[in-house]
């Protein structure tokens, strides 16, 4: 079953019209105002899977992330609105979608730390980020915020690029997780690129913080109707344990990181 906990929505509000998957912004039964992320868009439930791993090893390595939830969508909600390609995208994405918290006054990261947030956060970032192959946080695209003078990572669904492989039968051939292991991480076009410098004693710190006893708690909080069949891996217990394998094997090394820690090229 899902950590996360699961609210209806109420309303839709306005579309969030930055990238292909059109997010909206959504109220909610218990109150709350949150970006929807929606199961009918076209990057697929696999995205949301990545968006909730991310986030709770980010929080697990003490970086802020918005908390997130469980969106119930009743069909009905379509109805109201006017917007053609909105509708679509509602009546295609009725049952779980995921929820981050809205941060009010947030703005994008410009290239100043802030005050709340140093160096080794920024390490920090570039670490989680590295070991979970994510290849989204460059100037064209930051996906970092500030909010009151700290700094909050979102959007992580070009991690794990790995399980996009899956339907195709990735996880059949043998060496799947080594594989990944062993995937170097191209730092070059980072926001954070300036602060490598740190990223070694950061490794060894988070490697203190976590471990792969960690792992099957971060993918416990992926509800079970993300999880799609795959070859090698039909029902939702065997597809966590397989995320669980990949993480775990990479994490047992160092071949990831960029080369002035790792020696990847």
């Amino acid at each position: 079953m899902s950590g996360l906990s699961r609210v209806a929505v109420s309303r839709y509000v306005t579309p969030l019209r930055e990238g292909g998957s059109l997010p909206g912004i959504v109220e909610a039964e218990d109150l709350g105002t949150y970006v929807c992320k929606f199961r009918g868009a076209g990057q697929g439930l696999r995205v949301l899977v990545a968006e909730v791993v991310v986030a709770e090893l980010a929080r697990r390595v003490g970086l802020r992330t918005p908390r997130l939830v469980v969106l119930d969508l009743d069909e009905e909600l379509a109805r109201y609105e006017a917007d053609e390609e909105v509708q679509d995208l509602l009546r295609a994405s009725v049952g779980a979608n995921l929820g981050v918290d809205f941060l009010p006054g947030s703005f994008g990261f410009d290239g100043t730390l802030p005050s709340g947030s140093g160096p080794d956060e920024a390490a920090r970032v570039l670490w989680l980020d590295a070991f979970t192959a994510n290849v989204d946080r460059s100037w064209r695209n930051p996906n970092l915020l500030v909010w009151h003078d700290d700094l909050w990572v979102i959007d992580h669904g070009a991690s794990l690029y790995f399980h996009h492989g899956w339907p195709g039968g990735s996880l059949e051939r043998a060496g799947a997780a080594e594989r990944f292991a062993q995937q170097p991480w191209n730092v070059d076009d980072h926001v954070l690129h300036e602060h490598l410098d740190r990223l070694a004693a950061v490794d060894e710190a988070v490697r203190a913080e976590l471990g792969a006893d960690d792992l099957p708690e971060v993918l416990a909080q992926v509800p079970d109707e993300w999880l799609e069949p795959v070859p090698g891996a039909r029902t939702p217990a065997e597809v966590r344990a397989a995320y669980v394998e990949l993480l775990t094997a990479r994490l047992a090394t160092r071949a990831w990181l960029p080369t002035a820690v790792g020696g990847a090229r």
